[in-house]
């Protein structure tokens, strides 16, 4: 089969399949301009990240915290969330701190480039789990 015909074989599905594709973007788009989101609710709501991180500063590890939350909605409610959900969930907001914190210093920067200089790399400080 020569190369024009495959081409003209396949694009009726291409654009078909490119349809579908731009109206399940626009669907998406238009539930979260409503304020509408799909999946499951989160397991560590933010009520439990600030106790788990309160009690991560006095020093407790997650799996002696592990066993006190229980979560309040969804397939699990009332059973205690999974180590693992903890430490993810540690772990994006010490993500969503960091970008906050860049998201501060990148006025300070942008004009340190408009002026010439070049602003020195930053330490990312993390702390362990």
């Amino acid at each position: 089969m020569d190369c024009a015909r495959r081409l003209s074989c396949h694009f009726p599905q291409g654009a078909e399949r490119e349809n579908i594709r731009e109206s399940t973007l626009e669907g998406l788009d238009t539930a979260s301009r409503k304020g509408k989101h799909g999946g499951r609710p989160p397991v560590i709501t933010d009520d439990m990240l600030h106790t788990v991180l309160r009690r991560r500063a006095n020093g407790e590890s997650v799996e002696q915290i592990e066993p006190a939350r229980i979560i309040p909605t969804g397939k699990r409610k009332g059973r205690n969330p999974s180590v693992a959900s903890i430490y993810r969930a540690l772990a994006e907001h010490a993500k969503r701190e960091a970008y906050l914190e860049a998201a501060e210093k990148a006025p300070a920067d942008f004009a340190a480039l408009r002026a010439g200089e070049v602003p020195g790399p930053r330490l990312l400080l993390v702390t362990s789990p």
